[in-house]
């Protein structure tokens, strides 16, 4: 493979440091080194030195928070994305994104060739290189876990030692972690075994319900077309918003989630996830639809939610049918506007309160009173309809 410049998306660790060195000495060529800001806690600075110091031509750092919240986790909020009954998506949703920066960093390098960490194993090779091809397929993409031989951390590390590669001196960490605004998940170490409990020392952005305040905390979101704009009546910028629900949601333990998930290239994989704020938010966007959406709408939104899911637990953010499913899923959120009020409480979130302008729930209607909107004697003719073909099926019984 012919190539004059590599962008690699570095995040400073081990496995892309070593890559870094891998790549400039394998294709000899120059490369940069571009970490992307998704709200992960990470020292910028010593990212940056630490490229430099491992021999990237440049390093490139893009705050991409603000657009991660807008345009990635808010619309699949809004069509309250959930994969296999249970995963809200953090790493699927992040990918996109941070290769959507990437290609347009190599536009304006002038290089031709894209970069990425992922292992062969992995949903996050099909992620990033499915972004890269859909936004510019003249790019070459290397893949070094797929055709180098540092296919173990003892390789991993004897190469770093020998290129004077700073390793970390503190104990290894024994779970492989992913963190933005979204979420953190882990995988790996004593987690590989499904049967074996998460360490409540591995949790970083909750408290254990166990731990969490005696008393509940109230708070009232308000949304406008299906998107959260204000916490307790103050209008809050996307990152802000979603910041503060993540330190409610984590203070109260809230969003903490253990499972085995079908990964896409087919073997099963057990992840334990944190994602507070998200936890919040899917549930006070569901229950504001609860008055605010048609029953059919409803319905019918539903049944798509899990090819939408899978699209992006698949990589397929900028395909042509989720371009399609997004605009169905905005379409259904015209309506959806008002107010949730929420009580967390020990890793529980319950709606208790919702209000808004385009209510169709109706108190005339609804009441167990006395009413003049609703002849309830009209119900013997529509039960009798609805029942004709089970009438029918019993009389052919006999």
């Amino acid at each position: 493979m012919s190539v004059n410049k590599i962008v690699l998306a570095y995040s400073g660790g081990l496995d892309t440091s070593v890559i870094l060195k891998w790549l400039s000495e394998e294709y000899e060529c120059p490369v940069i080194a571009y970490a992307a800001d998704v709200g992960q806690h990470e020292d910028w600075d010593a990212v940056r030195e630490k490229g430099l110091a491992t021999g990237a031509e440049k390093v490139i750092i893009s705050d991409l928070r603000e657009e991660f919240v807008r345009d990635y986790i808010f619309p699949a909020f809004r069509a309250n994305a959930i994969y296999e009954g249970s995963y809200l998506l953090g790493t699927s949703l992040a990918r996109p994104i941070i290769g959507k920066e990437q290609v347009r960093i190599a536009l304006e390098e002038g290089a031709d060739a894209l970069s990425h960490g992922a292992t062969g194993k992995g949903n996050d090779q099909v992620r990033f290189e499915l972004t890269y091809l859909a936004l510019n397929p003249s790019l070459q993409i290397i893949a070094p876990w797929r055709i180098w031989d540092l296919n173990s951390r003892r390789k991993l590390v004897a190469f770093a030692r020998e290129h004077n590669i700073p390793i970390p001196t503190t104990k290894k960490n024994p779970y492989s972690s992913d963190e933005n605004l979204l979420h953190i998940s882990f995988e790996g170490g004593i987690l590989e075994d499904p049967w074996n409990e998460p360490e409540e020392g591995m949790f970083k952005l909750s408290v254990s319900p166990e731990n969490a305040p005696d008393r509940p905390t109230y708070i009232e979101m308000d949304f406008e077309q299906g998107t959260p704009v204000a916490i307790n009546g103050e209008r809050l910028s996307p990152v802000d918003l979603f910041s503060r629900l993540n330190t409610l949601g984590g203070e109260n333990g809230i969003g903490r989630l253990d499972m085995v998930e079908n990964r896409f290239v087919g073997m099963k994989s057990r992840g334990v996830y944190e994602t507070p704020g998200g936890t919040i938010l899917r549930a006070a966007h569901r229950d504001l639809e609860t008055i605010t959406l048609d029953r059919e709408v409803m319905r019918i939104r539903d049944s798509l939610i899990p090819e939408y899911s899978k699209l992006i637990y698949n990589g397929f953010w900028f395909s042509p049918e989720m371009k399609i499913m997004q605009r169905t899923m905005d379409d259904c959120q015209t309506t959806v506007n008002g107010t949730v009020r929420l009580k967390l409480y020990k890793g529980n979130c319950i709606p208790v309160g919702r209000k808004s302008d385009n209510s169709l729930y109706s108190e005339a209607f609804a009441t167990f009173e006395e009413d003049e909107v609703y002849n309830q004697a009209d119900a013997g003719g529509f039960i009798r309809l609805n029942s004709l073909r089970l009438q029918i099926q019993a009389l052919n019984k006999k």
